[in-house]
């Protein structure tokens, strides 16, 4: 019965032995068809492929996927930690590469790294630099044309664009001292006569409807003006020419000298040039050609209380009498006018002594 037993163990065991041997003899032939070989190649006794643990130290396989990898064998891949105690593993993606192992730590690997043009030398097929590159660029580039401690000269042409029956031409000429780079402190001076005309719509108009809209004439003007510059950018034009630009406003305080013109009653009445104070605000534009040189647009309002003649006519004695000649209260007058002219900044070259 003892024999029966053991003959029975036995016959397990080699069932078991050989239900292994069969799948990894069918593992093996699956791995050699993929590698092209026979299945004679791969039952030959030192097997090119070796998916078993160790192979009792036998030939040297060429595929390991076993830990240790047939001990002493020449493993040329080997998957496993150690890459087979003091083999020669071609491949090896294991921690070490094999303990002191002759050409281990994988070869492709090593192969691919010390090719040129990759890991080794990154820049081989880099051109080299001839020059050295020597200027200098900025995130925010330094402002064009300073204006602190500059003073600016500024002659333009005025128009007025609000009247429609009488055009206060005038030239003008203003000088802007800038204590900051955003702020300025300055004056502007006006000539306005010999340079109005009236209109013919409003000369007829009285002439033939007896019906006359009062207007007046200016002498000059002369204003203290604060400038101030909130905005200053660039802008490009025909996809060649890059010009600088600023945007400001500004105001003040000044005097304008004035006389109503006697078109109700001309043949009596005459009226002499008087001052008025005034005020005005503007904004402008100026567009830099050189860092001294620009030229700008502005809106600037003139605003005062002007003495306008009377429409009526007194009676008798009262028709020669100035007191009659003008209206009882002053007309709080607008006159919004259009300036164009150039700039010039003295001196014309400066120092960056600001921050970048």
């Amino acid at each position: 019965m003892k024999r029966a037993l053991i003959t029975a163990e036995k016959l397990t065991r080699a069932g078991r032995a050989g239900v292994r041997a069969s799948m990894l003899a069918a593992l093996a032939m699956l791995a050699g068809a993929s590698l092209g070989l026979t299945p004679s190649q791969v039952l030959a006794q030192d097997s090119d492929m070796d998916f078993t643990g160790g192979d009792d130290g036998g030939g040297g396989s060429d595929m390991d996927f076993t830990e240790g990898g047939g001990e002493g064998g020449d493993s040329d891949m080997d998957f496993t930690e150690g890459g087979g105690e003091g083999g020669d593993s071609d491949m090896d993606f294991t921690e070490g590469g094999g303990d002191g192992g002759g050409d281990g730590g994988g070869d492709i690997i090593d192969g691919l790294a010390s090719e040129e043009g990759t890991i080794d030398d990154p820049g081989a097929d880099r051109p080299e630099r001839t020059t050295a590159a020597s200027e200098e660029i900025f995130a925010v580039q330094q402002i064009y044309a300073l204006r602190i401690n500059r003073v600016e000269l500024i002659p333009s042409a005025a128009f007025t664009l609000n009247d429609p029956f009488v055009s206060h031409t005038a030239v003008a000429l203003g000088l802007t001292y800038w204590f900051t780079n955003v702020l300025g402190i300055g004056v502007n001076f006006l000539w306005y006569e010999g340079l109005e005309s009236e209109s013919d719509l409003n000369f007829f108009t009285r002439r033939s409807t007896r019906l006359a809209v009062p207007v007046s004439n200016y002498q000059f003007g002369a204003h203290l003006n604060f400038t101030y510059v909130p905005i200053y950018g660039k802008f490009s034009m025909f996809n060649e020419f890059i010009f600088q630009w600023d945007a400001y406003v500004l105001g003040g305080v000044g005097l304008m000298r004035t006389r109503p013109v006697p078109v109700v009653d001309p043949e009596v009445r005459n009226f002499d040039f008087d001052i008025r104070i005034a005020f005005n605000i503007g904004i402008g534009i100026r567009v830099f050609v050189t860092r001294w040189l620009a030229v700008f647009g502005e809106i600037r309002n003139y605003m005062y209380l002007e003495q306008l003649e009377a429409l009526d006519v007194a009676l008798g004695d009262g028709r020669t009498d100035p007191q009659t000649w003008t209206q009882d209260a002053p007309a709080f007058t607008s006159n919004v006018t259009a300036h164009l002219g150039f700039t010039i900044f003295l001196p014309f070259d400066f120092d960056y002594n600001l921050p970048r």
